[in-house]
């Protein structure tokens, strides 16, 4: 399959140079082509368009809207399907039935039922620096990321969805598999499949016999609508339980990995001159979890100054270049400073209708997490250069391979 287009910035799959990318898409505007895997579509670079276009309805994501799919130039085999023609959820409708199936999970995920987990996640965030301490020992090498940064996310949105704990490990070793551009596609349609027959089990279970859990609220939420049907509740768990925990792994390492080559800076934050806070949105401006945001369709010809995005094409949110916008967040834009006033304007996390729901649980999680971790170890630092590490071959999340630290 190839519908290249020859003028389009190709996005490298095995992410050897995401900084010097991220420069270049920069470099070419507002509003480029690029070629994602062999295939043409749009992306969006600059802060201020792509607010105006997270909102502007002719932009859809109805994978039918897109002309490659429709046409059959892009098929099950392009190995970024599944995140497009991943079911019937809040993340794959608009208007109102996004809307539908939207208010359901807000209401399970409320300010109220997000504190009522702090207490939870404090005591875990205890429990892994405790196995973080045994692991690292007397200068031994361990990686932050598997020990800390990968479980923190994923047993907290399972406690929230109500997942088994016996189940953690095969779902994280599925989605690893899922995101990854090593993995063979048929392989990764297998993945699909298993996901899809676990998560309809699990549903499936949960209407039987609910428990107090955001699978089962969803299942029995009768507010804004309709009740959710059992692909509707699928493919929202599905999509909660992903985003749930790739986004705050991300963030959590990204934000330590920061820190420890800026000294001067994590030392603002440990004698409170700076609260956790900043440098928690200066990560998500200047290094946030997503890359390239998959994907929207123009429903109608979209004028964007010289550009006209025709009807039919996708349309991709590059987020972390539109994180480093000068016209937003200054000259010095391509720095980290977590004294800028302008990291809180970072949208990260998306805009408008599809903003992500689980944006307050990630903050938290980072909340709480960061601090404690920097508090008990206060020697923490890099086992390697930074320039040594790697990020792994995933095209639209920035996930580093291995954060190895010593305590």
């Amino acid at each position: 399959m190839s519908s290249a287009c020859p003028h389009a910035i190709a996005i490298d799959p095995m992410v050897a140079d995401l900084t010097g990318e991220t420069a270049r898409l920069r470099a070419a505007g507002a509003v480029t082509r690029i070629e994602l895997l062999g295939v043409p579509v749009w992306t969006i670079t600059e802060h201020a368009l792509a607010r105006q276009l997270l909102t502007d309805t002719r932009l859809v994501k109805d994978i039918n809207s897109w002309g490659l799919w429709t046409s059959g130039v892009v098929t099950r085999q392009w190995p970024l399907i599944g995140m497009i023609d991943a079911g019937r959820s809040m993340f794959t409708v608009d208007g109102a039935e996004h809307r539908r199936l939207r208010i359901k999970t807000t209401q399970a995920l409320t300010p109220r039922r997000l504190e009522a987990l702090r207490p939870s996640i404090e005591a875990l965030v205890a429990e892994l620096l405790d196995n973080l301490e045994a692991a690292a020992r007397e200068g031994e090498v361990v990686d932050l990321k598997q020990v800390f940064a990968y479980p923190l996310p994923m047993r907290v949105i399972s406690e929230l969805m109500g997942v088994e704990p016996g189940d953690q490990a095969m779902l994280l070793d599925w989605y690893k598999k899922f995101f990854s551009m090593m993995t063979p596609q048929d392989e990764r349609l297998r993945v699909i499949d298993a996901m899809d027959v676990y998560f309809t089990e699990m549903v499936r279970r949960k209407t039987a016999s609910p428990g107090d859990d955001l699978t089962s609220a969803l299942i029995l939420a009768d507010e804004g609508g309709d009740p959710l049907t059992e692909e509707e509740v699928v493919g929202n768990l599905k999509a909660l339980v992903a985003a749930g925990h790739e986004t705050t792994v991300s963030l959590i390492v990204n934000t330590v990995r920061a820190l420890l080559t800026r000294p001067e800076q994590l030392e603002a934050l440990r004698s409170g001159d700076v609260d956790w806070k900043q440098a928690i949105e200066e990560t998500l401006r200047y290094d946030g979890p997503v890359t390239h945001l998959l994907m929207r369709f123009a429903t109608e010809d979209i004028t964007v100054g010289d550009t006209v995005i025709e009807k039919g094409e996708g349309v991709v949110i590059s987020y972390r270049a539109v994180g480093r916008d000068t016209a937003v967040h200054g000259a010095d834009a391509d720095e980290y400073d977590i004294t800028r006033t302008t990291a809180n304007r970072n949208i990260s996390f998306g805009y408008g209708p599809h903003i992500c729901p689980g944006a307050a649980l990630a903050r938290l999680e980072a909340a709480i997490g960061l601090p404690a971790l920097f508090e008990r170890f206060p020697g923490l630092k890099l086992a390697i250069p930074d320039e040594e590490i790697t990020h792994l071959p995933v095209l639209t999340q920035n996930d580093v391979a291995a954060l190895p630290i010593s305590i």
